[in-house]
């Protein structure tokens, strides 16, 4: 029959099934949906052990089995793209759009500084005087979009 191979005694589909679960237990601490299609290709490459397949051809099978499975994930998620309760999380500069500012450096020649909370950016819209309140409508790299407030 099919006998697992085995170094120094230890049947290598365990080392190759505890490598997985590190890594999948990696995942669950640090998530970045990656390393837990290494564990997969880890589990695979188990199975593979567990038929019998050298240690040779194990350690031949994993890289191939990872960049399957990463490959396999990468495309899963692009056509399952996980949805956020907050889309702009990691996007500061959008998450600004909409919001009240005041004009700290009169806006002159379409250039000048506003106050948004504590800090004050650079900024590009309608000459204003200092004081005037503004709206954020968008951002060029570090420098707000900027235009007066709807009267109302």
């Amino acid at each position: 029959g099919i006998r697992p191979m085995s170094l120094d005694g230890i049947e290598l589909h365990w080392l190759w099934l505890i490598a997985a679960a590190i890594l999948a237990g990696a995942e669950i601490l640090a998530p970045g949906v990656f390393l837990i299609f290494l564990a997969g290709a880890a589990v695979l490459t188990a199975i593979a052990a567990a038929l019998g397949v050298p240690l040779a051809v194990q350690l031949g099978l994993f890289p191939l089995f990872a960049l399957g499975s990463v490959w396999f994930g990468k495309r899963w998620y692009h056509r399952n793209p996980v949805q956020s309760s907050d889309p702009l999380l990691n996007d500061r500069l959008a998450r600004l759009v909409g919001q009240t500012v005041i004009v700290a450096e009169p806006i002159e020649g379409g250039t000048g500084r506003v106050k948004l909370g504590d800090s004050v950016w650079t900024a590009r819209g309608p000459d204003a005087p200092a004081g005037t309140r503004m709206r954020v409508t968008g951002a060029e790299g570090t420098c707000l979009k900027v235009e007066p407030m709807e009267a109302s």
